[in-house]
């Protein structure tokens, strides 16, 4: 019987500082007032039916992360797989952290 089954609680699943720092630069920067940060699943998308976020958005969070990180985001990363969700877009400034050799 897996714990789900026996009615334990799942165990939570660890939050990296990134994706700490993502989350409230997310709900900081598009002004989501009344949304806790901690509160936004990291694999809930962040356009259409997830967050719910539009093309606007997503240029105002790559200021808000070029600002924050010091990264450069190319424009071609923006709408793809590196802006999936939280997880993946904590991972993209992982990893442009990482060749900034910053991480």
């Amino acid at each position: 019987m897996s714990a789900d089954a026996a009615g334990m609680a799942r165990a939570p699943v660890a939050v990296t500082a990134t994706e700490d720092r993502v989350r409230r630069l997310l709900v900081d920067s598009l002004h989501l007032e009344g949304l806790d940060p901690v509160s936004i699943p990291l694999e809930q998308p962040l356009f259409g039916e997830g967050l719910g976020l539009d093309s606007v958005d997503a240029l105002e969070l790559v200021v808000a992360l070029e600002r924050e990180f010091a990264i450069t985001v190319p424009s071609e990363e923006v709408g793809r797989e590196a802006f999936a969700n939280l997880r993946a877009l904590s991972a993209f400034v992982d990893q442009r952290l990482a060749e900034a050799g910053r991480r």
